[in-house]
């Protein structure tokens, strides 16, 4: 898999461990753990990509960095 950002925190709304992907709208998992988000948007990753492709939509490439600082 490419070298996607992933941004893992806590959500107190959610009660859970959210992994986002900046560079891929809307890729987003959770779970109890900071592992377990992080499993679980491994999978969402190669959904996305495998749903983009097959509606037509380009992938971006990684940039395999940070996007912003804050």
């Amino acid at each position: 898999m490419d070298h996607f950002e992933i941004i893992i925190f806590w959500s107190d709304e959610d009660q859970a461990f959210i992994a986002d992907v900046p560079e891929l709208p809307g890729c987003m998992a959770h779970g109890d753990t900071h592992e377990a988000a992080l499993a679980s948007v491994k999978q969402a990753m190669q959904l996305w990509r495998d749903t983009a492709q097959s509606i037509g939509r380009n992938v971006p490439q990684a940039r395999g960095g940070r996007l912003l600082f804050a």
